[in-house]
Order: structure tokens, then sequence, then C-alpha cells
């Protein structure tokens, strides 16, 4: 029998990163903030004549920071070695601060570098990492407190016609619309799409426990963040008083595993953001921590990764289709999967990594 010899390879060499801003199509704001434009950080890796590209939102000061340290502890690492990267980037990140910018700047370089592995390999993402499933459920998300009557309808209402079981908006900025505005996109929705809400941590935790039954009587089956993500025990009072039927979630905030550790029980729903906790690598940890307490987990937007990630994830309940990464990634990217017409998206077969490419002439008039 004559062995079969793996195709050299070469280290891992350039790592580039840049930041695009792009505005948004209306003003939007939710129960605790307001935004006019999305900071997209774009990192990309080479290696034996191949790239790899990972993304992160956050401030454009991101992009320094993974050109820096992180970048320097990978180059010269075989690319298929994606945990002795990961390890070395986050290992460069001691005296940085592996938290908020950090771990944004550690997400985009993760997923680059798993990009890259895959297309080196000649296989899609999620292939790579032992899918369990091929479609990966969504729900619509948006929604947001500055919309009007006709805008939060139509959008709402427009997933729904597409075949999206599932909607969330915005809620808490200003509490004596929101019955009205829940009214309005049951209406737009219709009694067989599940309606979610999501506070951005507005209320306190009074607050919380009472609009928890005002949404439980109007059929909302979901409240994310009812109070701030940083206040365990404000999730755990409300999670254990809610009434049943409506699931407590919270966790996009979660920058690393042993912050999801003080979640675990105090929430009905782990939510993860593969472009902030620290990438694949930390996302599917996370993942296999939750389903450890036999909890779901939910991915947090960047749904043109988050399809490859969530496909692989066995407790994964759902993946966040959120408007502003959804606009942009077609904005930038070539390859993003689309809606299946059913509620779910399906990363492409066919291509390499994470299938997708940077429209760099599309991009640059949005470069920081």
């Amino acid at each position: 029998m004559t062995a079969t010899l793996a195709p050299a390879r070469d280290a891992i060499g350039a790592v580039q990163a840049h930041a695009f801003r792009v505005p948004t199509d209306a003003p939007e704001s939710d129960g605790t903030f307001t935004w006019d434009a999305t900071t997209i950080v774009v990192v990309e890796v080479q290696a034996g004549g191949e790239h790899g590209l990972g993304y992160t939102y956050g401030d454009a000061s991101v992009a320094a920071l993974v050109a820096a340290a992180p970048a320097a502890a990978v180059r010269g690492l075989d690319p298929l070695d994606t945990g002795a990267a990961y390890a070395a980037a986050e290992k460069a990140l001691r005296n940085i601060g592996r938290t908020g910018p950090g771990a944004m700047a550690l997400s985009a370089l993760d997923v680059a570098v798993h990009d890259l592995k895959a297309r080196l390999l000649g296989l899609p993402l999620f292939r790579l990492l032992d899918a369990v499933r091929s479609r990966v459920p969504i729900y619509g998300s948006g929604g947001f407190t500055s919309y009007d009557d006709r805008q939060l309808a139509d959008q709402l209402g427009g997933w729904a016609a597409d075949g999206i079981p599932r909607v969330k908006m915005k809620v808490g900025r200003d509490p004596e619309r929101d019955r009205h505005r829940i009214d309005v996109a049951r209406e737009a929705i219709g009694d067989g799409v599940e309606l979610m809400v999501d506070a951005n941590g507005a209320y306190r935790r009074k607050q919380a426990l009472a609009w928890a039954d005002v949404f439980a009587q109007r059929g909302v089956s979901w409240l994310e963040e009812p109070v701030s993500s940083d206040d365990v025990a404000g999730l755990a009072l409300v999670r254990d008083r809610a009434p049943a039927g409506l699931a407590v979630a919270a966790g996009e905030y979660l920058w690393r595993e042993v912050d999801a550790l003080g979640l675990l029980d105090a929430v009905d729903v782990v939510q993860v953001d593969v472009t902030r906790c620290g990438g694949v690598t930390s996302t599917l940890r996370i993942d296999a921590l939750a389903r450890a307490r036999s909890l779901p987990t939910s991915l947090h937007c960047a749904p043109a990764v988050s399809a490859h990630v969530g496909a692989a994830m066995p407790a994964l309940l759902h993946l966040e289709y959120f408007h502003d990464h959804v606009r942009l990634e077609h904005m930038l990217f070539e390859g993003v999967p689309e809606p299946d017409g059913a509620g779910a998206l399906v990363p492409h077969p066919d291509r390499p990594g994470l299938g997708l490419e940077l429209r760099r002439g599309d991009a640059e008039r949005y470069r920081v």
C-alpha cells in the first residue's frame, strides 16, 4: 500500500485588518442605545496561496488591535492548527485584555483562521466543524423603538410573509407605547408566528417582572435582557418568576467561556455571539457548557458566519437574522447565505470555508 501524503503547506503569513463604517438605512434605537451606523472589522489571514476571512462588529480601533500582538502570535503557525492559533492569540492578549475589544479581535482572527483551514482543505466550514444539521433555524430581528407603526409592521410582517416563523422587536425605551407596539406587531405577523421582545437591559427588576406578565398575556414567547446582563441575580429572579411559556434569554455580551458559567443558572436560553466571545473556538465551547446543563443556546447576529457555526452546535435553538447585519453583509460580501423560505439559513455546501469574498470596491467607500 502506498501512503498518500498531504500537500505541503506554508505557515500563516500576512494578517490584515480593516474597519468599515456603514450608515444605517434609518435612525435606530433600542431600550438603552441609539445609533446611525455599524462598524465592521474585517480580518484576512494568508497561507499556502489561500486566504481566510473573519470579522467582528465593534469600534474601528479593534482593527489596529488585531494587527498587533494577536497577528504576530499566529504568524509562522501551521494554518491547520486552529487550536494552536487560538491559544497563541489569546495568550498575546494577556496584558492587553481578553474581554471587550480584545475578545472582538480574537473572535475575528479565530474565524479567519478557521475559514483559511477550511479553504485549504476544500471544505465548507460547517462540514469541517462536524455539522449536526444542514439547516439553521432563524428569527427575524429588528423592530427598533425608533420605527413608526408602519415601519414596524412592514419589517416584521415581511419576515413572516417570507416564511420566517419567529420575529423579534425592541422594547423598553418608551414603555407607555409598548403595549400598542406589541399589538401592531401581532396584527402584522398573525397568530401563527412567534413574537419575541428584547429590552436590552432597560428595566429594573420589579419593572421587568411586571412587563413579563404583560408580554405573556399578549402571546410573547421570549424576553431578552429584561435587566442588564451584569445583573445575573436579577436575570435569575425574572426567569424564576416569569409566566410559563415566556423564555428569559441573555448572553450576547459573553466575552469568554467563564462568563457563560455565571449565566447558566440565570436564564432559560444562553445567547452566544461568535464575533464577540472568542470566535468559533469559544462559541463551540460555550455550546458544550450549555448542553451539559440541558440548556439551549441561541446565536446572536452575524448570520453569514453564525450559520456555519450554528450547524455544528448540538444545543442550538436558532440564529438571530438581524436587520443591520443582514443588510451590511449583503453590501460588503459575495456568497452570503439566504433564507430558504422555511425559516432557516443553509450554508452553501459547495463553497469552501465561509463561502464569502469581500467586495473590495464596494467596501472601500466605507473604510475608516
